[in-house]
């Protein structure tokens, strides 16, 4: 566990400071397309429309189970290389670096900062640009409000999902584990959807990406009501008043949390590929919301974030004696 605190604290601020360098990401891509490239390829040879549910499901399951051992094989040596061959401080660094490649902290703050900033040079079709670069749903179908809804959603549920998440599951696991939930969160979010094509075949990777992320969401949203000043409690009430209302067993609890300290409300009916989703309102604030409203939401995860580093490095320093 100490190790892992380490590799954590280490992988955390590397990935604030430093980010995914652009050249690296045009010259070798990324962990997470890699893992999408073999997801992709798998599919397209195991999800045949003919089968019979049960087989599309089996052959789901295969699916995730190869992504997942392609992912925590490599995960598991580098960990254990690492260690051997660069004892120390200098191994510490090292794992570090290449654990920040599986968070996404900065990157989150710099797609969402992007959409007040189509906001402002673009108007509304600046706005629905770059919102349909970290959300699901019909960008032309939102008004401004909408947009900025959107955005901070978003923000909420990537708090949990790119950066609460894989830092719990690297605290317990060290490298692998870090490892292993990126790649189920990859395939969830490429083959676990509710439609006729993903339905059976992306059932395991919806059902795993769920169990993973239980915990996670509901430490997110208790981090998002510790960096509410003076809102914690009602954060918190909102956050277990609306949770379970969501469609989904773990966005509601950032969202609701973000909603409650904000006064906003969010999620509600949305509009997916040409279909209306009837989901819950999360808070009980305004559905106007505005700029304002959206960079406050980044000052709030700011916060979070630096809270969540906070007590990783209390941790480290703690088990580290």
């Amino acid at each position: 566990m100490r190790d892992h605190l380490t590799l954590l604290a280490a992988g955390l601020i590397l990935e604030a400071a430093l980010g995914y360098p652009d050249p690296l990401y045009r010259r070798l891509g990324h962990p997470v397309t890699w893992l999408g490239a073999l997801i992709t390829r798998l599919e397209h040879r195991f999800n045949r429309a003919h089968l019979a549910p049960a087989w599309r499901r089996a052959l789901g399951a295969l699916t995730l189970a190869l992504v997942l051992l392609t992912a925590v094989l490599p995960a598991f040596m580098c960990e254990k290389l690492g260690h051997r061959l660069l004892p120390g401080i200098a191994g510490d660094l090292a794992l570090g670096l290449v654990a920040s490649t599986l968070f996404a902290s900065r990157s989150l703050h710099t797609h969402v900062r992007a959409v007040a900033t189509g906001l402002a040079r673009g108007g509304l079709a600046g706005g629905r640009a770059a919102v349909a670069h970290i959300v699901g749903r019909d960008p032309e179908t939102l008004d401004e409000a909408g947009v900025i809804r959107a955005a901070i959603e978003s923000l909420a549920e990537n708090f949990s999902d790119a950066v609460i998440a894989p830092a719990f599951w690297c605290a317990l696991l060290g490298l692998p584990g870090l490892a292993l939930y990126k790649a189920a969160n990859t395939a969830d979010s490429m083959i676990g959807h509710r439609n006729a094509r993903f339905a059976d075949f992306g059932f395991a990777a919806a059902r795993c990406d769920d169990l993973l992320n239980l915990p996670a969401a509901r430490l997110a949203a208790l981090l998002l009501a510790l960096a509410a000043p003076g809102r914690a409690f009602a954060t918190l009430r909102g956050a277990l008043r609306d949770a379970r209302h969501h469609r989904s067993p773990n966005a509601g609890w950032p969202e609701a949390a973000m909603a409650e300290a904000l006064g906003l409300r969010l999620a509600g009916p949305r509009v997916y590929g040409g279909e209306r989703v009837l989901d819950a309102w999360m808070g009980e604030g305004r559905t106007a919301a505005n700029a304002r409203d959206l960079a406050r939401a980044l000052v709030l995860y700011r916060r979070a974030v630096a809270f969540s580093l906070a007590v990783v490095l209390l941790l480290a320093l703690i088990a580290r004696g």
